[in-house]
């Protein structure tokens, strides 16, 4: 069945790879990025399929033009697939506030604004569904130097899932999708200000591994497969973790949360115990 797709972020790498998908299934696609031109040639590879707009996600006023817009000339979408974002590498002491504020301001309100203005719409009709494509980065910091970054994306996820218990009853259902590392060049536009002494051995793994811009991992094709067939299910996952890379480093880590919680358990028990001994 034909899906209208509401997509963030498709100027390049995974979120082209997305539009260029499901264009390429007979779907159609309202696909926007902050250049527009950055996304024209997608209306002219599939006309009548593809709709481009310009649009910063920072801007709330914008993404509710964007959604009105998207209505007008496609019809209500039935997926909205959050992309949009980035991220600076630097330690947290030494990131400005204002490199903070926007890789924030992208990767959770970003997401905040497309999704409260397409939500009345989609409470309307009686279904939607919305998959935010996020990263392992949203269940763990991975590596040092992406404190903004994890931030947003931890705050995002908790966005999500605390937005799918709301929306169940009105027969809308959310994903979020964690890659691990993906083959595209989102190394080419990360901000590396250089790091100061005492945390210049502790970055620069993580700069070095993005400074030739394209990174090596999943094919974005292949994730782009894999989330179209996620938004066709009928009882998607609230979380998938995308690639072996990205499953077995979750896994890990899930273990290793549940590790902590186990080894500290009679600590955490032991404040019942005390106020049982002040009640009696």
């Amino acid at each position: 069945m034909m899906q209208t797709i509401l997509l963030t972020g498709a100027s390049r790498g995974l979120g082209r790879a997305i539009a260029e998908t499901f264009l390429g299934h007979g779907d159609r696609v309202v696909a926007t990025a902050r250049d527009p031109r950055s996304v024209a040639g997608l209306e002219a590879a599939y006309p009548g399929g593809a709709h481009a707009l310009a649009l910063d996600v920072t801007d709330a006023a914008a993404a509710e033009r964007a959604v009105v817009e998207a209505i007008s000339a496609l019809g209500v979408p039935d997926v909205l697939v959050t992309n949009a974002g980035y991220a600076d590498i630097a330690s947290i002491e030494d990131s400005t506030l204002e490199s903070m504020r926007s890789v924030v301001e992208t990767n959770l309100w970003g997401v905040v604004h497309l999704v409260k203005a397409v939500l009345p719409h989609w409470r309307a009709a009686g279904h939607g569904r919305l998959i935010h494509i996020s990263s392992v980065s949203g269940r763990l910091a991975p590596v040092p130097g992406l404190g903004a970054y994890v931030t947003a994306k931890f705050a995002a996820e908790g966005f999500v899932e605390a937005l799918a218990l709301e929306m169940r009853s009105f027969g809308i259902k959310a994903t979020i999708v964690e890659p691990g590392r993906m083959a595209t060049s989102i190394g080419a536009s990360m901000v590396v200000p250089e790091a100061t002494a005492p945390y210049a051995r502790l970055i620069a793994p993580l700069a070095d591994a993005y400074a030739n811009g394209a990174a090596r991992g999943t094919p974005p094709e292949m994730a782009a497969a894999l989330i179209r067939r996620v938004a066709g299910m009928d009882e998607p996952p609230l979380r998938l973790a995308l690639g072996s890379g990205a499953f077995d480093v979750i896994r890990a880590a899930d273990r290793r949360r549940l590790a902590e919680l186990d080894r500290h358990e009679a600590l955490s028990r032991s404040v019942d115990h005390e106020l049982e001994v002040r009640a009696s």
